[in-house]
C-alpha cells in the first residue's frame, strides 16, 4: 500500500489512553500516531516517542513531537526500523482500520519491554446510539466517528478483549467512556452530576453506554 497524504487525524490527544501510560515509561511507540497529538503531551515529560503512520502529511506534523516517525502499512505489522524495546505501545483508534490485526499484535508483543504495556482504544460498535441505527436499518458510513469510512473491523467490549487475549496479552484493566441517554434533562443538571451519571452508566454497562473502549494489557 502506498503512503497517502490526503487525510490527517488531529485532536488534543486521547486523555483516557494517556492516563493508562505508566509514569515509568520512558520509550513509547504510538502506532497510528496521527498528527502526533498524543506524542506532544507525552513528550512534555521528557519521554521518547516514536510513531507510525500511512500519511505523508501526518508524518510531517508528527515529527514536530516525535523522535522518529515511519510511514508504513500496518497490515504488514510493524516496520523493522522500530525495533524497540518499548516500555509502552499505544494503539489509539487504529486496530479498527486494520483488516488482519494478528501480525501487528504479534510484532507489538515482541517489541515490548519485559514489563511493557499495551494501551488500546477502540470505538464500540454496540454503543446504544449505533444499536438504534442498526435496528432502524441504518448502516451509513461517515467521514469520521464510529462509522468512519476507513474502518474495516468492528469491536464490542467483549470481542476486543477476546482479540487481545487470543493474541498473547493479559488484560490488566478495561473501561469504557460514553454517555447515558438523558437528553431532556442534561441542560438542567450540574456538569459534575452529568459526568458522574455518564461514568457510572459506562462502568456498569460498558457494552451499551460506552462509546470508546480502552484496554491496558501486558
Amino acid at each position: 500500500m502506498k503512503a497517502v497524504d490526503d487525510k490527517t487525524y488531529r485532536n488534543e490527544g486521547n486523555p483516557a489512553v494517556l492516563r493508562c501510560v505508566p509514569e515509568s515509561a520512558r520509550t513509547i511507540l504510538d502506532v497510528g500516531c496521527g498528527a502526533g497529538d498524543n506524542a506532544r503531551r507525552l513528550g512534555r515529560n521528557g519521554r521518547a516517542v516514536d510513531g507510525v503512520t500511512l500519511s505523508v502529511a501526518e508524518r510531517e506534523e508528527a515529527m514536530k513531537h516525535c523522535r522518529n516517525v515511519v510511514i508504513h502499512d500496518l497490515e504488514k505489522g510493524l516496520p523493522a526500523e522500530l525495533a524497540g524495546p518499548y516500555d509502552c505501545v499505544i494503539c489509539s483508534h487504529v486496530l479498527e482500520h486494520i483488516c488482519w490485526p494478528e501480525k501487528l499484535l504479534r510484532d507489538i508483543r515482541e517489541r515490548l519491554a519485559p514489563d511493557g504495556r499495551l494501551v488500546v482504544a477502540l470505538p464500540n460498535v454496540m454503543f446504544y446510539k449505533n444499536r438504534w441505527n442498526l435496528l432502524a436499518g441504518r448502516f451509513d458510513y461517515q467521514d469520521s466517528g464510529l462509522m468512519d469510512n476507513t474502518h474495516f473491523r468492528w469491536y464490542t467490549f467483549r470481542s476486543a478483549g477476546v482479540m487481545l487475549t487470543a493474541n498473547g496479552f493479559e488484560i490488566l484493566h478495561a473501561e469504557a467512556e460514553g454517555s447515558f441517554p438523558i437528553p431532556a434533562v442534561r441542560k438542567f443538571l450540574p456538569g459534575g452530576l452529568i459526568r458522574w451519571i455518564d461514568a457510572r452508566a459506562s462502568a456498569v454497562f460498558p457494552g451499551l453506554f460506552g462509546y470508546q473502549l480502552v484496554y491496558c494489557a501486558r
